[in-house]
């Protein structure tokens, strides 16, 4: 396909607009240009040196995300997801914890929706309006009716090691661990492969502090709440 027409419009990129001088810079110049974010997605905290640390929710293929930890963290990544307009569906079994963030959220527009466990409807994700769904029902979340697919992430949370956890991690791409007990710590440390360090650090991590795994890569991340999010949810908690 030629690149132009007998007109001067390029098909598909429009008309040819005025010839200007290329601009450049040097190695050094565009490392000083580089961004502290490498991906578009959520910032959900800061790593050890500060650096805003991102997730991204919104896929054209399935993601799934295991949270071991407090509903507090799961409800700050709901709420910024939600700003970056995926809608959030909420399958819960304690609808009462979420309704004071479902109304909160989107200025009145139902950016959060709840359900309960079991009832939720196919969403229609798309690449325009892409879906979260998080799955707060407990240390046996049963499997769900709507699983992730393109456009469509799922995070589950578990409020601690379950029985189901092995294989909710084995199939997760993403797995998030705050503090828990010596004896989870340790087998979520052989779960997992973490080094003897990582895995007794585990069991001493502050309120608001995950340990991100994705395959061999890890992170720990310090979420902090904005000061609209404080009002809303509070201080950040491990406990429920």
């Amino acid at each position: 396909m030629s690149a132009s027409t007998s007109t001067g419009a390029r098909l598909g990129f429009g008309l040819i607009g005025p010839r200007r001088a290329r601009q450049s810079v040097t190695l050094d110049q565009l490392e000083s240009l580089a961004l502290p974010v490498g991906d578009d997605g959520v910032v959900i905290g800061v790593d050890a040196q500060g650096r805003p640390a991102v997730l991204g929710f919104n896929r054209p293929t399935p993601y799934e995300v295991t949270l071991i930890g407090g509903v507090w963290t799961a409800q700050v990544l709901a709420l910024r997801a939600a700003a970056t307009g995926a809608r959030i569906v909420v399958e819960t079994g304690r609808a009462q914890t979420w309704t004071a963030l479902a109304h909160a959220a989107g200025g009145g527009q139902p950016c959060i929706t709840l359900h309960d466990v079991g009832r939720v409807p196919p969403q229609g994700p798309s690449a325009g309006s892409p879906v979260v769904v998080v799955r707060d029902c407990g240390m046996r979340p049963p499997r769900g009716r709507v699983v992730s697919g393109p456009w469509q992430s799922v995070l589950t949370l578990l409020p601690y090691l379950s029985p189901v956890a092995p294989r909710l991690i084995e199939k997760s791409a993403l797995v998030g661990i705050q503090r828990v007990s010596p004896d989870e710590a340790a087998q979520i440390g052989r779960i997992l492969h973490l080094p003897a360090a990582e895995t007794q650090t585990l069991s001493t991590l502050s309120d608001g502090v995950t340990l991100w795994c994705a395959g061999r890569d890890r992170q720990f991340v310090m979420t902090r709440a904005t000061d609209a999010e404080t009002g809303l949810l509070g201080g950040a908690r491990r406990m429920d």
